[in-house]
């Protein structure tokens, strides 16, 4: 199951990440027919509401754009939507303010005229990414000073299907064209399906998820006070059986390893069918320190606990604080009886005395002996060990001895004055992750919407293997257990590439069960709609690199490695945020890997803001789900910083004021140790790219120093400028479309753009 970690997000969560959509890049655009009025100033977007409904791979999308004219003239506009490469979009209808306004279908060679046409005019390189693609474009309309446009398009859409695997995509990254951020923004994607619904996943949003029975589900997003960077990406899988399962991949070049994802959902459960049986540890910290709100909240978290077993569970309560103390001395079959007394004894808990937390890990782990139930223990403290065994590595050790089943732990950590590193010892030793509860989130709230994921469980002690390629660098190393309503995402490197055969195995009852399908690994050369699995592969990767210096030390190879994946990926974690900085040197290995060891000794805090939030963001890492949750971009205004503090560094990064196009790019974000977000005004995400601001221009991360001396230069807008444009497919085109110079990397040769007077 995914973990999430409350209250704490790491730098790439936080990012508004541009992501290659492989189907439409560019859809609803609002031209400004004046000449040197940018496309993204001239309007504001203030409202949009995209609502598809999907039949049978058929998607009948409507989507409504409000546009409002801020200036004080009137403006003849007209409107661009961007056709997908495969042309599977057709019967479109065009309405203004209700009435229907006449367009034209264009193909790509008069829409390459097109887009260039308006490039030159305005010197604003932004619709460059668009050329190579066919365009619906409609006749001119005026919007008078001050007034608003409702803009309606309707149009059915053939998606794309592979195996079992259907993707819906709607470009939300052209909603970057506004002069102010979308004060609301609705998306709705209603799936109907003839065969079972099983997996069904978002690469690039955290969007809601809402199950109808197996056959149908509601995928809902909403965006406030937003400038999406990223188009709108949803997977879902088709299959019969009790687990559905499918693969995902992608390999960058040949030579190369591959990237994969395997998503794994089990079927959606009759309301009346019997649950699996399992078995349930509550361990409650009850010292001093918990005195006052804080025992009161963890009552009531328990109590949430217990309403929400099911009967033939097995459940027991431990309570320490110097002392441990049970419910009961052995496992109780829940029943409304059990349910009353447990109660009953959570209300009359007390705080007071030291923390003996091995000694209540030991207790609760004795009492789960029966392996053939799903066992886990639910662990919560807001303290250091003060009692019995305090020494961190002898506690973590003890409760993996004593724990003989296999159970899952889930350890809380409540406030800043756990040792986070111990629990995080404790949870990853025993196949399980730790929450952080901040200071002023409630107890109850935290447990409570943690456990309501992990009710029912499908399948455990699963393991899962593919014959036919050779796979390293998996993760989660520990697969997690499968539970109803849940998903599993299981990323890896693979070396060949072609057909192989999948197997998830787990546990179900007292038996096994063994789910077998074919999948296909992509070759290179195939596309870069798959790119994000390169991207999500590395964020986990990072967290598995930090964990293991957090719990070992650090080591020359995992630094140098952190150090490569955060600067090609633009993951900037505490301890490598310095690359933002503008005066440091990307090339420098030496140099950066010193700043970068020194940064790692921050690990060393185990506790405060900076000890629980330096683990939150690990734990975040480790379990990430897709490349970006947020996709939005926040206003410039936000990013212009005139400083900006980069993970507690304390030589302060000058945050340069980005440009007008600041909305268009992915802003990257830094955390702290604490935990605290600084807006990155030197690093941008494009597409698949990473952009660092070096010497006063925009420098791919890819660019090495004999690249750079082999350069070709190009000025913006002259002809070679746009030959060079139409030599590149769209995906390239974009990483031309900075406003300021750049240099990037094309098809293994290095152009440096540079700007002339306007």
């Amino acid at each position: 199951m995914g973990r999430r970690i409350r209250g704490w997000k790491p730098a790439w969560l936080l990012a508004g990440l541009a992501l290659a959509a492989g189907e439409a890049r560019g859809q609803g655009i609002m031209v400004d027919r004046r000449p040197n009025v940018p496309v993204a100033m001239a309007f504001e977007v203030a409202e949009v509401s995209i609502e598809a409904r999907v039949r049978d791979q058929v998607a009948e999308v409507q989507v409504s754009q409000t546009f409002r004219n801020p200036g004080s003239t009137t403006i003849d506009s007209e409107y661009l939507f961007p056709m997908p490469e495969d042309g599977a979009v057709q019967g479109f209808v065009l309405l203004v303010d209700g009435r229907e306004l006449p367009g034209r279908l264009l193909g790509k060679d008069e829409a390459r005229r097109i887009y260039e046409e308006i490039v030159r005019s305005k010197r604003d390189p932004a619709l460059l990414e668009y050329m190579g693609r066919g365009v619906y474009r409609s006749s001119v309309f005026p919007i008078p000073p001050g007034a608003e446009r409702r803009v309606t398009l309707k149009y059915t859409q053939l998606l794309k299907r592979d195996r079992d695997v259907v993707e819906f995509s709607y470009p939300l990254s052209t909603q970057k064209f506004t002069a102010k951020p979308i004060r609301r923004l609705d998306l709705s994607v209603q799936i109907d399906g003839n065969l079972p619904l099983k997996s069904v996943y978002s690469p690039s949003h955290d969007a809601r998820v809402v199950r109808d029975g197996d056959r149908r589900a509601r995928i809902s997003l909403e965006l406030r006070d937003a400038v999406p960077t990223a188009d709108f990406r949803l997977f879902y899988a088709l299959a019969d059986g009790a687990i559905g399962a499918s693969v995902l991949s992608y390999r960058p070049a040949d030579g190369e390893d591959g990237y994969f994802l395997l998503l794994a959902s089990p079927e959606v459960r009759a309301a009346d069918a019997k649950p699996r049986p399992k078995s349930v540890v509550f361990v409650l910290d009850r010292s001093g320190s918990m005195a006052g709100k804080k025992i009161e909240q963890g009552r009531a978290a328990l109590r949430f606990v217990l309403e929400n077993l099911r009967d033939d569970d097995l459940f027991n309560i431990v309570a320490y604080d110097d002392r441990v103390d049970t419910f009961r001395p052995e496992l109780q079959r829940y029943n409304a009886e059990a349910r009353a007394e447990a109660i009953r004894y959570v209300d009359n808990l007390r705080p007071g005395g030291s923390t003996n937390i091995s000694g209540a890990l030991d207790s609760a782990l004795d009492m789960l002996r029966d392996d053939s139930r799903p066992s886990y223990v639910l662990f919560l403290t807001d303290g250091l060990p003060t009692a019995g065994q305090v020494a961190e590595p002898a506690i973590a050790e003890g409760a993996k001895r004593a724990n003989k089943v296999g159970a899952r732990l889930f350890a809380f950590g409540v406030g800043h004055d756990v040792n986070a590193r111990l629990l995080d010892r404790l949870s990853g030793g025993n196949g399980g992750a730790s929450e952080y509860v901040l200071p002023d989130q409630n107890i109850e709230a935290q447990v409570g919407r943690f456990y309501s994921k992990m009710t029912v469980p499908a399948l455990t002690n699963i393991a899962a293997r593919m014959e036919g390629t050779d796979l390293n660098r998996t993760y989660p190393r520990d697969i997690p257990d499968l539970f109803d309503g849940g998903q599993l995402a299981w990323v890896g490197r693979y070396t060949r590439s072609g057909r192989v055969s999948a197997t998830i195995e787990g546990k179900v009852g007292g038996g096994r069960q063994t789910t077998r399908f074919d999948a296909e690994l992509a070759p290179a050369g195939r596309g870069t709609s798959m790119e994000f699995l390169a991207k999500l592969w590395a964020v986990r990767r990072v967290g598995d690199i930090i964990d293991q210096i957090d719990l070992h030390g650090a080591n020359r190879e995992l630094t140098d490695e952190l150090i490569a994946l955060s600067t090609r990926h633009g993951i900037l974690t505490p301890y490598t945020s310095f690359l933002a900085d503008e005066r440091v040197q990307l090339g420098l290995t030496g140099r950066n890997r010193a700043t970068a060891t020194e940064g790692l000794t921050k690990l060393g805090v185990v506790q405060g803001a900076a000890g629980v939030g330096q683990r939150s963001n690990k734990q975040s890492y480790m379990a990430a789900e897709r490349e970006a949750a947020g996709a939005a971009a926040p206003a410039p205004a936000a990013v212009a910083l005139s400083r900006a503090k980069v993970a507690g560094d304390p030589m302060a990064v000058a945050g340069y004021g980005i440009s007008r196009d600041a909305g268009r790019y992915g802003g990257v974000y830094a955390q702290d140790a604490e935990g605290k977000d600084s807006a990155v005004a030197t690093v941008r995400r494009v597409g698949s790219k990473t952009f660092y601001r070096k010497g006063g221009r925009w420098v791919d991360a890819e660019v090495k120093a004999e690249d750079e001396a082999k350069a070709v230069d190009v000025d913006q807008f002259s002809d070679a400028y746009f030959a060079l444009a139409r030599e590149q497919d769209a995906e390239a085109n974009q990483y031309l479309g900075f406003d300021e110079p750049a240099t990037v990397l094309l098809r293994g040769r290095a152009y440096r753009i540079n700007q002339i007077a306007k």
